[in-house]
């Protein structure tokens, strides 16, 4: 039997007859003609690809080689003015044939774009489709010359709260920067032109500051998850498009320049206990109509607004209008769920059946979406 190297050198120890100090002074008694040399710890190898370092360490280390070539800064000027940039964000390849991908409220701030890649090269772009309501734009770049590295698109619909994120982008002007974090909620509900609101947002501490807007979140696949668009007036709280959105609406800016929004044309509350009450119904959950709007498609499907209102706590309410408790089966408790299902499940000309408690009684009405009306020009 082979003895391990540790006990084989105990063993040819013990039959020299040295006693080895295990006090921890250092100091042995020797025997005469016997010489020890201390065996040398081999060097840990690392594992092939890595360097040493943590696992994920070396993962993050992967994933920031792995994407930045593929994020650019977006600069915009005024039209025939380039010594003075009217805003500045991030951007990331979306395809090779030169689509780049960032916020809406990057590029319209001017009418001159110009894209720099990692390398340094800057390069004219083209603003060829935004969307207001989804707060996305899309560039292109001559591909030609361009060896692009397109990032690819998660599943943001699989994120849950805890996930890993990385956010990259050009904070404060400084090129190519990583953070990280992870996501703190999903299905936020952030607020932009003309009383709408971007339904499914991710929420994350990773910090993102001016200058990110655009660019990707990526997740430990290195796949976009998000599009990084805001901070919050507060440490730790930041805001990112997702994925499953910019899904639908990035091929539409592509082909048509423009993204046709679903729209029911209402005005609504969330329903609250007092509202409940006072309405008889037998839970506070659902969206309340609160107004219609002439001629939407909610005018032309019947729905019906308040008839009243009430005061409580010195706050009023609208009551009396259809609530809205679900929509082609999904159920409804707050109007981020209908925001929610119209962006991600639903188009113009589509038919959708909305189930209403109307006078105490639950009814189906049947309602054809129409096309977001562009937002009021103050």
């Amino acid at each position: 039997m082979r003895l391990p190297g540790s006990l084989l050198l105990v063993a040819l120890l013990l039959t020299a007859g040295c006693v080895t100090d295990l006090t921890g002074s250092g100091e042995g008694v020797e025997t005469p003609g016997v010489t020890t040399e201390p065996t040398p710890t081999p060097a840990p190898t690392p594992a092939p690809g890595r360097t040493g370092d943590s696992g994920i360490q070396s993962t993050y280390v992967e994933l920031y080689q792995d994407t930045v070539p593929s994020v650019v800064s977006v600069t915009v000027f005024s039209a025939g003015d380039t010594s003075m940039a009217e805003s500045s964000g991030t951007g990331f390849v979306y395809d090779e044939d030169g689509h780049i991908v960032t916020n809406q409220h990057v590029v319209d701030a001017g009418d001159d774009v110009e894209v720099t890649f990692q390398d340094g090269e800057t390069v004219p772009a083209e603003t060829i489709g935004t969307s207001i309501y989804n707060d996305l734009a899309v560039l292109r770049v001559d591909p030609e010359g361009h060896e692009l590295e397109p990032l690819e698109l998660g599943d943001s619909s699989r994120l849950r709260e805890g996930h890993i994120v990385l956010a990259l982008g050009n904070p404060l002007g400084f090129e190519g920067s990583m953070t990280h974090g992870i996501v703190s909620a999903l299905g936020r509900t952030m607020p932009v032109q003309g009383g709408f609101g971007i339904p499914g947002v991710i929420q994350t501490d990773a910090p993102i500051n001016p200058g990110n807007s655009g660019g990707p979140l990526i997740n430990l696949a290195g796949e976009v998850v998000g599009v990084n668009r805001a901070k919050a007036q507060a440490e730790n709280i930041g805001f990112a498009i997702s994925s499953n959105l910019v899904e639908r609406v990035v091929p539409a800016l592509i082909e048509d320049g423009n993204y046709r929004d679903p729209w029911i044309g209402i005005r609504t509350q969330d329903v609250r206990p007092a509202i409940a009450e006072e309405m008889g119904l037998r839970e506070a959950r659902g969206v309340e109509v609160v107004e219609v709007v002439p001629n939407s498609p909610a005018d032309r499907a019947g729905l019906r607004g308040a008839t009243g209102s009430i005061e409580v706590h010195g706050i009023e309410y609208d009551i009396g209008g259809d609530v809205i408790v679900g929509i082609d089966g999904r159920p409804i408790r707050v109007i981020d769920d209908v925001l929610s299902y119209l962006s991600l499940h639903a188009s113009v000309g589509d038919t959708v059946d909305l189930h209403v408690i109307r006078d105490g009684r639950e009814v189906t009405v049947d309602l054809t979406l129409g096309e977001r009306p562009p937002p009021r020009t103050q």
